[in-house]
């Protein structure tokens, strides 16, 4: 099947609540209604709920209860509460994937958002953008499952659908990567240019034209991530680091600890355990 035709399946497409519409398109908007939207969330009971009960998890560590959605988005800022809602609203939109453990997959992909938000922000970039990219970055896996299941599960069989070198196997077998349907989804969807761009260059960010960190920054992420739900031993921890990626990036491996021995010199912060930087979004999986 060509990308094209993988994309125009209407009926095998995700459908997305009107109020993540809404925010979609306030990525290309400069004049966006923070008002309106709020009007929208707070509207829909469940996803109120779901805002509010992560707004008060232990992951933000805001200082007072967070009682409605103009107090998350005053508290938080628009970029973060557009991010939980946008979790949440893929998540719910992927409820059916044939062949996939959807529990470990969404687990991988917040633990990914989780951990490049830390690393960007570690490192002084924007971590709320390098989060939203995060959260995209796996739903081209998703859409490959739903729209041609027959073809994907000679691949699930032959290699774990987290594997690193999981991308570099589909483009080889269809002429295309989930990175590129992840892309091709966002494109659909109306999401800025600079997005589409780097949910591409997430599987290779150092192979692709024109680097980009934001990729480069959820490649890293996602590493790490693979390590916590495979649960890799120390050997294919090291063996797997993608150290090219981080030192383009500038950063010093010592921010894992089982790396740590090998980066002389090293005066990396260790970056806190996985339940630490995730405690309370796993609410966003329900």
């Amino acid at each position: 099947m060509e990308l094209k035709s993988l994309i125009d399946q209407p009926g095998k497409l995700p459908t997305m609540p009107k109020v993540v519409q809404k925010l979609i398109e306030s990525f290309s908007s400069e004049d966006v209604s923070v008002d309106e939207i709020a009007k929208q969330l707070a509207a829909d009971p469940a996803l109120s709920a779901k805002l509010l009960r992560l707004a008060n998890s232990a992951y933000f560590h805001v200082s007072r209860t967070v009682g409605t959605v103009d107090d998350a988005l005053w508290m938080l800022g628009f970029v973060m509460v557009r991010n939980l809602v946008l979790g949440n609203g893929m998540v719910a939109a992927f409820r059916h994937v044939p062949g996939l453990d959807l529990r470990q997959f969404w687990r991988y992909n917040l633990y990914t958002a989780c951990v490049s938000r830390w690393l960007a922000a570690s490192a002084g970039e924007n971590g709320d953008m390098v989060f939203t990219l995060a959260m995209l970055h796996g739903i081209g896996q998703l859409q490959m499952h739903v729209g041609m299941p027959k073809a994907m599960a000679p691949l699930d069989r032959q290699m774990h659908v987290l594997d690193a070198k999981r991308a570099a196997l589909e483009k080889s077998t269809f002429g295309f990567h989930y990175g590129e349907v992840s892309a091709e989804l966002a494109k659909l969807w109306n999401f800025p240019p600079f997005l589409i761009d780097a949910l591409s260059d997430i599987p290779q960010p150092l192979t692709q034209h024109g680097f980009s960190e934001s990729a480069a920054w959820v490649h890293l992420g996602a590493w790490r991530a693979r390590v916590e739900v495979l649960s890799m031993s120390d050997e294919a921890i090291v063996a797997s680091y993608p150290g090219a990626v981080g030192e383009r990036l500038g950063v010093d491996p010592g921010w894992v600890p089982v790396l740590a021995g090998d980066a002389a010199g090293s005066t990396a912060m260790p970056m806190p355990s996985i339940k630490t930087l995730t405690d309370g979004l796993d609410a966003m999986l329900d």
